[in-house]
């Protein structure tokens, strides 16, 4: 399948959370933080770059997506029982980044970049939903590559070539550390499953601000460790 390109991604951003997040309600630096988000609203364009890919192979600890061989062992059995995937990039687009660069003050850079993250938030959460429904997928999980240490971040440079060319498509372009320009972008695999997942269960980072499920210390154990032979 040729990879899918979205460029009109929905941004809601809730006004009271994000005054609340900065602690600025009811504050003359509530009001800076407002002026700046709709400046920011009437540049921005987030868009995503996906593409519904097949699965030819799988291995031990590997599993090969359209001649493109991923080397994760919880990838590997996260899939299980799967025959298509969803490699994706989403970005809140370089037009923010512009933007931003034009923000002086350091606490309004510190706005600017919370904003930016917030509009990519809302733009991804536009982009999950419309692929679900497109697919009917019902339930999904994600991986993304450097999230943990079984899948490093090098194999961003696999996601991407699966994907084309997310630079001239959508403007996401890697950089020597497999880092992402602009860095407001988000990349990974999604996948239909029926066993609930998230990579923050196997990650025992503390105080984590983006933590979405708590760290489960038995799970690689029971569910991902190799069988010794």
């Amino acid at each position: 399948m040729e990879p899918v390109v979205i460029d009109d991604l929905k941004v809601d951003i809730h006004r009271g959370g994000l005054l609340r997040t900065l602690r600025a309600e009811d504050t003359d630096d509530g009001r800076q933080i407002l002026a700046l988000l709709d400046s920011a609203l009437g540049v921005s364009s987030p868009k995503a770059i996906y593409k519904e890919a097949f699965i030819d192979a799988r291995g031990d600890d590997y599993v090969v997506v359209e001649g493109i061989e991923f080397k994760s062992r919880i990838l590997r059995i996260n899939l299980d029982g799967a025959h298509r995937v969803f490699p994706y990039v989403v970005t809140a687009g370089r037009e923010l980044d512009v933007w931003s660069f034009a923000v002086t003050g350091m606490l309004e850079q510190y706005w600017a970049d919370k904003i930016k993250e917030a509009v990519l938030h809302s733009a991804f959460r536009d982009f999950t939903s419309r692929l679900i429904a497109t697919y009917s997928l019902g339930t999904t999980a994600v991986m993304n590559p450097g999230s943990l240490d079984d899948w490093p971040i090098s194999e961003q440079k696999k996601l991407f070539q699966l994907l084309g060319d997310p630079t001239a498509a959508i403007g996401v372009e890697l950089t020597d550390s497999y880092l992402m320009i602009p860095t407001k972008s988000v990349s990974g695999i999604r996948f239909a499953t029926q066993t609930t997942y998230e990579n923050c269960q196997l990650c025992p980072r503390e105080n984590c601000p983006g933590r979405r499920a708590p760290y489960d210390p038995l799970l690689y154990e029971n569910r991902y460790k190799a069988i010794s032979s």
